[in-house]
């Protein structure tokens, strides 16, 4: 029977027809009309810090059980939940209403019921994924297919893993949908912020953004993110990026997830970050999706509360006499292929046969925690660890002796927190993991506790009572690894060195466990998971403040759906309206930049076409136009490209050669005399040029331009970086400037830009008794934002009608933006047809934009 969330899986239209859904009530604080988020005109509360937090996460965090005496569902809050831990660092005030799913299945006729209960008892909203949804979506594409792809698995044979498959996706997608619908439930867009968590709901952003422009979305992932060498393989890895950068802030636990993460969206998608003060970002169509790399802490509270508990002491005193005489080395691993158990194991039979004194005198108690999930892996992983733990413990056992000691189950806090306390060190292993947090929690385990201390000390001498020691072995594949200095870093891999770190961690000097410890234990104390969820809440309120200061609209179709913001001054420059300004005005000076303005960049041929021709021919015809191209360009590719114009004017190399017309010659300027630093600055070209493959070097008469468009974008970018120093250390004391553009690196002469080339057309023309009352300046690099900043001035200089206008939606000092060269011809051919009042017979038809 289908749950009462099924309605309508699919379905990735846009939300807009929707009616809205009945949210938990609100009280209105600010009065004033309930309306339409895209009208500019209304202006919105700005009330960061009074939003709830909306926690969306796969699971619930509550526990259920069925009570066998009314058969009704019973439920409690979980307090080892992570979404439920992390409202300890939000603000005491903030409330926090949770999304998603429940660890059992309920009756569809019970739903609704349940439903409320969870909600009016723990702010909890269930989400009821039908059960086959459920099934392809977690057990089916998340654990089977995701988790090994994000862990560096891909299914190279069928019995390797399963591959992907388009049923699994849907479900996926559909599971995320339902999710996302639930959220709409109880949002408030205008003041709600809501914190998606792990991989199981990476498409949701897009469903939340498709509805509600504005909304203030928060992403974390704590499993890896892979190199983009293994991410490239997902077949729909375009739709995850997308769906991703429709947050506003998304988290990492490493800087290598999220350095991972931004390459896949620079060789993927052709985004570059930028780095400001601190903070990572993402330029995507006006919005800035900034990156936050943060690892996860415990509950500090949690663990110190469960210590001081008389269940634990009594634990502790049972394990103490069990082990009595012994040192214990502790695993706590989820029953899981990446986990790295029977490498342990095999570690720790080589420990006993390479060192026969530690036989009978250390033990490995592995705690293995239930698998997540089901299938074939995980029970050839069962058989494996079992295996090999019989192997060793056959070899090595005796009279009350058994090496390896399995405790399996369901273990509770108050016992592994037992467990952590008596053991000598802890070893975690995994060869992949997002964060693994029992390192943590058995440092905090491992710390002075009033409680325990009776029970772990007795007999023993008052230093021995002071000193608190630990010692961690740790896999340099997981995410916690970095933030334990002290710890011995391990390859899981390589058996020997696993060996060698557990007899170092034995036989390690007390006084140095004692100093490692505490090193750990100041680290964990004060990065917690308060500490860790109001860092991501104070980012994503940053992140989140400009909302309602921009202009928003959708494009695209289903899960390639993003949001367009723009600057309230910032605008698409209307045809009509260019066109009204143009027919009022009789001097006009209109400036066009040549490569990715009118010439699309993407091109290998750059001549211009017939069309652009004829186009620039008709405007520079006009008498009352004086039409400038303005290049970066050589005067060698110009000149001839442009000979059939005859009224053109020209500007090479961003204006050190000008040419005002066919019949001219070519007028340098002073700065082009001395290029004796090109001795200089080529040879250091040529090096990155032979060191960086597709990268090439374009001569000019007075520049030199290092291209790296071809090349791989990371080495590209990296190679760029250090030519600019390289180049600047070199050129320093030359008359020269060196700069980076759109994939390239330029020296040119000092006091040569374009905007100098602005000032001077506008000053000749004003010398010659025809002062412009209208320009046009259109560019689409950093090279052109002199431009725009030199006629933004000329407003205050009456000249009375001024469009900067940028190619492409990006910050700018230009006002106005059209999205690309096609856009740019169209409004060129309005001008053209204003000019000659003639209608072309080409068939080209003049849209006019309201």
């Amino acid at each position: 029977m289908s749950s009462i969330s099924s309605f309508n899986l699919l379905n990735l239209d846009d939300y807009s027809c929707v009616i809205d859904r009945p949210r938990i009530p609100r009280i209105m604080t600010v009065p004033g009309i309930i309306s339409d988020f895209d009208q500019p005109e209304i202006h919105h509360s700005n009330s960061h810090n009074s939003g709830r937090r909306i926690i969306v996460s796969n699971q619930l965090p509550v526990k259920a059980r069925l009570d066998p005496d009314s058969n009704k569902w019973v439920f409690e809050s979980d307090p080892d939940s992570l979404v439920l831990q992390l409202k300890s660092g939000l603000r005491p005030e903030t409330e926090c209403v949770y999304v998603g799913s429940l660890p059992v299945e309920i009756n569809v006729s019970d739903q609704e019921e349940v439903g409320q209960m969870l909600l009016d008892k723990f702010n909890c909203v269930p989400t009821f994924l039908p059960s086959d949804v459920l099934n392809k979506f977690y057990h089916g594409f998340c654990k089977h297919y995701l988790w090994p792809l994000f862990h560096y698995m891909l299914p190279v044979t069928r019995k390797q893993g399963v591959r992907f498959d388009r049923v699994l996706w849907k479900a996926y997608v559909s599971a995320n949908k339902i999710f996302a619908d639930k959220v709409m439930e109880v949002i408030n867009p205008d003041e709600d912020y809501v914190w998606i968590q792990d991989y199981h709901l990476m498409v949701m952003p897009t469903f939340l953004r498709k509805r509600f422009h504005r909304i203030r979305v928060g992403f974390f992932l704590h499993s890896p993110f892979p190199s983009s060498e293994i991410y490239r393989t997902l077949p729909v890895r375009d739709e995850v990026l997308r769906a991703l950068l429709n947050c506003d802030l998304i988290g990492f636990h490493t800087f290598d997830y999220a350095r991972h993460f931004l390459s896949c969206c620079s060789r993927m998608l052709g985004l570059d970050y930028k780095s400001k003060r601190g903070y990572i970002g993402l330029e995507y169509y006006g919005r800035t999706v900034s990156i936050k790399i943060l690892p996860v802490g415990i509950a500090m509270g949690q663990i110190e509360s469960v210590k001081s508990s008389s269940e634990t002491a009594a634990k502790v005193q049972e394990l103490s006499r069990r082990y009595e005489g012994k040192k214990v080395v502790l695993g706590v691993d989820d029953m899981d292929m990446f986990k790295g158990v029977s490498l342990k194991f095999q570690a720790f039979g080589k420990l006993l046969d390479e060192y026969p004194v530690l036989r009978g005198l250390v033990v490995l108690v592995q705690i293995l925690n239930p698998a997540r999930s089901r299938g074939q892996d995980v029970l050839e992983v069962e058989s494996e660890m079992q295996t090999v733990a019989s192997e060793v413990n056959r070899k090595f056992a005796k009279n009350g002796y058994e090496p390896i000691v399995f405790v399996t189950g369901s273990v509770s806090t108050h016992d592994k927190v037992a467990y952590y306390s008596i053991a000598e060190c802890v070893v975690v292993n995994a060869v992949r993991d997002g964060m693994n947090l029992v390192p943590y929690k058995y440092t905090v385990s491992r710390q002075s506790n009033r409680d325990l201390d009776e029970v772990l000390l007795v007999n023993k001498p008052e230093e021995a009572r002071k000193a608190k020691k630990s010692v961690i072995i740790v896999s340099e594949f997981i995410g916690c690894s970095p933030s334990l200095s002290g710890a011995i870093r391990v390859n899981p891999w390589n058996i020997e060195s696993v060996t060698e770190a557990m007899y170092s961690a034995i036989t390690m000097p007390e006084r140095e466990k004692e100093m490692r410890h505490e090193k750990h234990y100041k680290y964990v104390s004060s990065h917690d998971v308060a500490y860790w969820a109001k860092s991501f809440d104070q980012d994503l309120e940053r992140a989140c403040k400009e909302h309602f200061h921009k202009r928003c609209w959708g494009v695209g179709f289903g899960l390639n759906f993003r949001v367009v913001a723009l600057g309230p001054n910032f605008r698409k420059l209307s045809v009509e309206h260019i066109v009204s300004s143009y027919n009022k005005t009789n001097s006009r000076l209109i400036l066009l930049d040549y490569d990715g303005t009118v010439m699309p960049r993407g091109l290998v041929d750059k001549t211009p076409s017939k069309e652009v021709i004829s186009i620039l021919n008709n405007l520079s015809n006009d008498p009352k136009n004086v039409v400038f191209i303005v290049s970066g360009r050589g005067k060698d590719s110009l000149g001839p490209w442009f000979d059939s114009c005859k009224k053109l004017g020209l500007s090479a190399e961003h204006g050190c050669f000008t040419r005002w017309n066919g019949e001219s010659g070519w007028e340098s300027c002073a700065a082009t005399v001395d290029v004796g630093w090109k001795k200089v600055a080529l040879p250091v070209m040529e090096h990155y040029t032979e060191a960086t493959d597709g990268s090439f070097i374009e001569p000019k008469e007075s520049a030199l331009v290092w291209h790296h468009a071809e090349a791989d974008p990371d080495f590209g970018t990296w190679q760029a970086k250090e030519l600019l120093d390289h180049l600047e250390s070199v050129l320093a004391n030359e008359p020269v400037i060196v700069k980076r553009g759109q994939q390239i690196v330029e020296v040119n002469p000092q006091g040569v830009s374009k905007g100098v080339v602005v000032d001077r057309l506008i000053t000749t023309m004003q010398s010659n008794g025809r002062p412009p009352d209208f320009v046009l300046c259109i560019g689409d690099d950093q090279s052109d934002e002199d431009m725009f900043e030199k006629i933004s001035s000329s407003i205050g200089s009456g000249i009375a009608e001024v469009f900067a206008c940028t190619v492409g939606q990006k910050p700018s000092m230009a006002k106005y933006y059209l999205d690309d060269t096609v856009d740019v011809i169209k409004m060129l051919h309005g001008l053209e047809a204003a000019s000659t009042h003639v209608t072309r017979n080409t068939g080209f038809h003049v849209e006019m934009q309201t």
